[in-house]
């Protein structure tokens, strides 16, 4: 036996040879508890589109707190007795006022006039293939609700229509014609019914709401869009500690556009605390000029990845 492999047990007092590796890497940082976060949203839901730099921002320096989960709220079914009374919303053309005023404030384009022309008769079949896609991935599920928001708010398309959802689809490299397939099925209709459920016992009235849950049940709900400040403070009462939070440091413009593909001029200011007079110069510190392609819509200056 050798002298030097030698250890007492704290448990029953007993020396004898250690029978553990001499040499054990470990951790002594207790494992984070994660807050259940629940975002109840619609495709075509104008306020949730003009949140998006806000939320962008708020996952990207938070999400290490936080397990995200969008959920499909139905805010239209359809026009038979539908009416948004809060908004002055009884038809189709109403809304292109509404979506206009809350694009001209906010600064995330919107046109709105596809409600003229050709309006959304539900907000049930996007939501849908939404469904379809998050039972391959939470990930995918999420880019192909921000592609049907461009395709919708800014680029004026219909996203109910099979065609449109087919090559949102197909752009993500997925077989669109397939999941849109599948989702005109009853049983992507369940699963939607499911996030109505989720969203009903949440006590959702609205969107969007965010409502930020711990391991006891016990959270948060903020309702409307609101500010960055809003989301870290309602955090910070969830997690109930006085500890303060750590930020994560931002992602390089670079590798934000890498993943997010399309990004507006809002959602850089938001997203690095500059004015919009600085996103031009801000654009060529960090990014060279084979990266991205410069455009303009509704008065908006965007950037895409080549």
């Amino acid at each position: 036996m050798s002298k030097n492999n030698m250890v007492c047990d704290l448990e029953t007092g007993v020396c004898g040879e250690v029978g553990e590796d001499a040499i054990e890497t470990i951790n002594l940082n207790q494992p984070q508890k994660k807050i259940t976060l629940y975002y109840v949203t619609d495709p075509i839901c104008s306020h949730c589109w003009a949140l998006e730099p806000v939320l962008r921002r708020f996952e990207k320096q938070y999400g290490q707190y936080i397990k995200f989960q969008t959920v499909m709220g139905g805010l239209l079914p359809n026009w038979d007795g539908f009416a948004d009374r809060a908004n002055g919303i009884g038809s189709p053309a109403d809304v292109a006022g509404h979506w206009r005023e809350v694009g001209e404030h906010t600064r995330m384009p919107i046109d709105g006039t596809l409600w003229l022309d050709n309006p959304i008769q539900s907000s049930f079949p996007p939501s849908r293939v939404f469904k379809v896609i998050q039972q391959q991935s939470d990930e995918l599920a999420n880019t192909y609700l921000r592609r049907a928001r461009e395709a919708v708010f800014a680029f004026n398309k219909n996203i109910a229509e099979d065609q449109v959802l087919i090559e949102i689809v197909n752009q993500m490299g997925l077989d669109g014609e397939s999941i849109v397939k599948e989702a005109a099925l009853e049983s992507s209709q369940q699963l939607l019914e499911q996030d109505f459920a989720l969203a009903g016992s949440l006590g959702v009235r609205g969107f969007p709401t965010v409502i930020m849950v711990n391991e006891e049940n016990k959270g948060v709900k903020i309702v409307g869009q609101r500010s960055l400040e809003f989301y870290a403070q309602g955090l910070q009462q969830v997690l109930e500690t006085a500890e303060p939070l750590q930020p994560q440091p931002l992602p390089t413009l670079k590798s934000l556009l890498e993943k997010e593909e399309l990004l507006f001029s809002r959602e850089i200011e938001d997203m690095y605390d500059i004015k919009q007079s600085e996103v031009s110069s801000y654009l060529q510190e960090q990014l060279s000029s084979d990266e991205y392609q410069l455009s303009e819509i509704l008065g908006e200056v965007y950037i895409e990845k080549r």
